[in-house]
């Protein structure tokens, strides 16, 4: 951290920078992602309150060794998804913006026919692949032979997958992050869990499950195509833009891009299956099972960081070419901040009540309590740190980013050969602990380094006194509520109790004046955004 200079507050030096001046422009960034961001953060809330208890229903439903059968059908999918996008999701959230900034409405149409065409062959490729090798896999690699009477629904998971985050990833470019939600999340989601509900009730088990994701994910494309066809400038009236589907054709800046991006997804699917596909080599399926419960609820602590890189990744682009350094530091700085904010009482509940969380999916689950809170203490140091990973790759540094990535995943894969042999479920979490802590410091170390921008300052501090506050008091009745209530209303307790004592706190000791008017702002930003969905 040393190497950045030009930071002021002498006395508190690299580590605590004084407040930054409020920079121009501030506000109205703050607005555009506050709106969209809100909208994503709702209907990410709704999926993941929706999704914890359908996974309850799933937990009991099908049980522990048909959930781990699926996580370990999805580590296949996972693996042969390193080569049926070829980068080009990221890509299109990056040159479906400029070229729509500059109307070059033929470039842009090209490359979706191109986009589109790609990914429709290599997924029908891939596809045949998972169809012929997956069930070689499931009996002699995973020692579970059953899994193969499932790859149809996996295949076909895999091609809609795909196409849908690519469809997501140019309404993204298009800047309308909020009708995306309203596709993927109010309207997907629920329709995945009403057709799995009804399928399992009938006696499907785990093929009604995958068929609900099948139908679900054909919907979501079907509206997210109709959605981008409208939005595209000259699609609906030129009628040849979709004619000689064959060759695609993609400009070299636009190669080049994808091909760093398809390096990153391989080293984020190293993240996400390392762990799980050494699982399920050395441990039964019911373990696997237990640990892509707790896994998942892991999941839901990033909430508010996703919601925010969905909007501030572009931003951070367009402000690095501009040269814009103090916007870009005062909206990280600020953006961290109330990550950490929404962030915090989570962590506090699922670190307290791990047991009682865990409890709900079923007895046989609790032995994954230990994993909820390795995998949770990650998190709060990847949401501590905000969005370093995007301000690396969006200000063209990359090659750090994969450098970063690179190590901390061989470091991953490392310790799952070392560690699962020995600790089962428990040593998977530990290695996914290390690598996620060692990955975001280190890319905020870079970040500092590179950008000369940091999200820390000295009001970041009292942020302490009521963090401990909280801490203590919900540590307390994780010790005290378990002899006068169930488990799980332990559980709804403290995470209501963290929230409330939390935020009440920094309204008092830690906002600023410039917090309190963002926080107006945003709820009037939020109310005109849901009207005109309302209207829309």
């Amino acid at each position: 951290m040393s190497a950045a200079t030009n930071i002021s507050q002498p006395e508190l030096g690299a580590l605590f920078p004084g407040r930054i001046t409020e920079a121009p422009g501030f506000r109205t960034r703050m607005g555009s992602i506050t709106r969209q961001s809100f909208v994503y953060f709702a209907g990410t809330i709704l999926t993941a309150a929706a999704g914890y208890f359908f996974k309850i229903y799933l937990a009991r439903a099908l049980g522990a060794e048909a959930l781990g059968l699926y996580a370990l059908g999805m580590t296949i999918v996972g693996f042969v998804g390193l080569f049926d996008t070829l980068g080009l999701p990221t890509a299109a959230a990056r040159f479906v913006a400029a070229y729509s900034a500059k109307s070059e409405s033929s470039r842009l149409i090209e490359f979706l026919r191109s986009g589109v065409v790609l990914l429709v062959a290599l997924n029908v490729l891939l596809g045949t692949v998972i169809l012929i090798v997956g069930p070689w896999l499931a009996t002699h690699f995973y020692h579970s032979p059953e899994l193969g009477h499932y790859f149809w629904a996996f295949a076909a998971i895999m091609g809609l997958g795909v196409l849908n985050v690519f469809l997501g990833q140019v309404m993204g470019g298009y800047k309308d992050v909020a009708r995306r939600t309203l596709v993927t999340h109010f309207i997907g989601t629920p329709t995945n869990i009403a057709v799995a509900v009804l399928l399992i009730s009938m006696g499907f088990g785990l093929s009604g499950y995958l068929f609900a994701q099948v139908i679900a994910a054909t919907l979501v494309l079907g509206l997210l195509g109709f959605f981008v066809s409208r939005m595209t400038p000259g699609l609906a009236s030129r009628k040849t833009g979709w004619r000689g589907l064959w060759p695609v054709r993609f400009e070299r800046h636009v190669v080049s891009f994808s091909a760093a991006a398809a390096g990153m997804t391989a080293l984020q699917f190293a993240f996400g299956q390392a762990d799980v596909i050494v699982l399920g080599h050395y441990v039964s399926a019911r373990q696997v099972g237990i640990y892509a419960v707790a896994m998942a609820l892991v999941g839901f602590v990033p909430v508010a960081l996703d919601s925010v890189n969905q909007i501030f990744s572009p931003m951070i682009s367009e402000l690095h070419t501009a040269g814009n350094r103090s916007l870009l530091q005062q909206l990280y700085s600020t953006l961290t901040k109330w990550i950490v904010v929404l962030t915090f009482p989570l962590v506090l509940t699922l670190i307290f009540f791990p047991r009682e969380l865990m409890s709900i999916f079923g007895p046989a689950f609790e032995l994954g309590a230990g994993v909820l809170v390795l995998g949770t203490i990650g998190q709060l140091f990847n949401c501590s740190v905000g969005s370093v990973g995007y301000l690396l790759l969006m200000s063209g540094n990359q090659k750090e980013l994969i450098r970063i990535q690179a190590t901390t995943a061989a470091l991953l894969i490392g310790l799952n050969l070392l560690l699962i042999p020995r600790m089962g479920i428990m040593g998977a979490a530990v290695a996914v602990m290390t690598s996620t802590i060692t990955t975001n410091v280190w890319g905020l170390i870079s970040v500092r380094r590179l950008l000369n921008i940091f999200p820390y300052h000295t009001g970041h501090l009292r942020l302490l006194l009521p963090a401990v506050t909280t801490a203590g008091c919900v540590f307390v009745l994780s010790r005290a509520a378990l002899a006068f209530a169930r488990p799980w209303e332990v559980a709804g307790i403290g995470l209501i109790l963290s929230y409330a004592m939390f935020l009440g706190a920094i309204s008092l000791v830690a906002f600023e004046d410039a917090d309190r008017e963002l926080a107006r702002l945003a709820w009037g930003r939020i109310g005109r955004s849901f009207r005109k969905l309302a209207i829309a």
